[in-house]
């Protein structure tokens, strides 16, 4: 079987956690010991991914140009590809595909947070999404709590989705093998109003009285709310303290995670939340936001606390910082909770998913 992976949505560098899951998945679907071929479609800014690359015409940078040409070109391209099953793995999918097809969905914030959206955004993003449910064999959802969302929302019956869990890069697991104590505190995540920096920053503000040796690194991409986070570090005089790096290179991210001494995620929202497993791979204590789905993902190998408590978090910060009894536990947890999520299973459970799409 050929089966098509649309790709047009990735901008390199800039969709964040869903950039790490289309390439985990598709390193892992190529090393699958099974029949299919997979044909990766992708875009200018991308260029060629996978054993079978398709480079289209099309800038995912202008999302209508993008959008458009997923739902008006895309389908021909699938029929003079020969493709058998189409997987959608950014939210969108065309309304007339020439296959059945399968959409992954990573969340549903414009549902749960529509204010973290910009109003005329709303409608437009609403309406593509619909297509993608009501034109999609399947669904896959890459968590309980996606999956619970999308059958409050959209009355989707639980047995057309899927639940499919990211894998964690086995990289990271090397790391907490060949660990340095840098002394900072790592936060990879989008500058987006939900990732919570706000308290993050008023908590650590709080923590330098205490330990004025303590140190932040903020990594990921440049989001809403980047100037209030540059703002309020100067408001707080912690321009010595907190380290702005913004996206970074794999390779420098690693080295960022390896080098930390603790790792902190406040974030109010998620759909699944990559980077608490790869801080749990990795062996590194962390201070995680006690949200679904990361408090079922991490279990017990995390320092969990209320991402509304600005008293919790600085205490959390805290126990995984100078606690040692509690870093140690945490950094012996880690990598054994996150051994449970591998790309080989996601990329299993996602081709069982496409081939009951053609049985829908």
């Amino acid at each position: 079987m050929r089966i098509g992976i649309n790709a047009l949505y990735l901008i390199p560098g800039g969709v964040g956690g869903t950039e790490i899951y289309l390439r985990g998945l598709v390193e892992a679907l190529d090393k699958l010991p099974c029949a299919h071929t997979f044909v990766v479609f992708s875009n200018q800014e991308t260029g060629p991914l996978g054993r079978h690359p398709s480079v289209l015409p099309v800038r995912a940078a202008s999302r209508p140009a993008r959008l458009l040409y997923e739902q008006f070109r895309l389908p021909g391209v699938l029929r003079r590809h020969g493709i058998d099953a189409l997987l959608n793995p950014g939210f969108t999918a065309p309304a007339r595909p020439p296959c059945p097809q399968v959409t992954v969905f990573h969340d549903l914030q414009h549902k749960r947070h529509p204010e973290y959206f910009r109003w005329f955004d709303l409608p437009f993003w609403e309406l593509f999404l619909s297509i993608s449910i009501r034109r999609s064999n399947r669904i896959i959802a890459v968590s309980e709590a996606t999956r619970d969302d999308l059958m409050r929302y959209y009355r989707l019956p639980a047995s057309k989705i899927d639940i499919v869990h990211h894998g964690v890069d086995p990289a990271f697991f090397e790391l907490s093998r060949r660990r340095e104590d840098g002394g900072y505190v790592l936060c990879p995540s989008t500058t987006h109003p939900h990732k919570n920096h706000a308290r993050l920053m008023r908590a650590f503000a709080r923590l330098r009285m205490r330990h004025p040796e303590a140190r932040l690194v903020l990594t990921g991409v440049r989001g809403f709310a980047a100037a209030e986070v540059e703002r309020q570090v100067k408001s707080l005089r912690l321009e010595n303290a907190v380290e702005i790096r913004g996206w970074i290179p794999r390779g420098e991210l690693y080295d960022a995670y390896r080098r930390a001494r603790a790792f902190v995620y406040p974030s109010t929202f998620e759909g699944f939340g990559i980077p608490p497993l790869e801080a749990l791979a990795a062996g590194l204590p962390a201070a995680l936001s006690d949200i679904e789905p990361v408090r079922t993902l991490c279990g017990g190998a995390g320092r969990f606390f209320s991402p509304d408590d600005e008293d919790d978090l600085l205490a959390a910060l805290e126990a995984v910082l100078y606690d040692e009894a509690e870093r140690a536990r945490l950094s012996a947890a880690g990598p054994e909770r996150a051994a449970a999520y591998t790309w080989q299973r996601a990329a299993e459970l996602t081709v069982a998913s496409i081939e009951a799409s053609l049985r829908a």
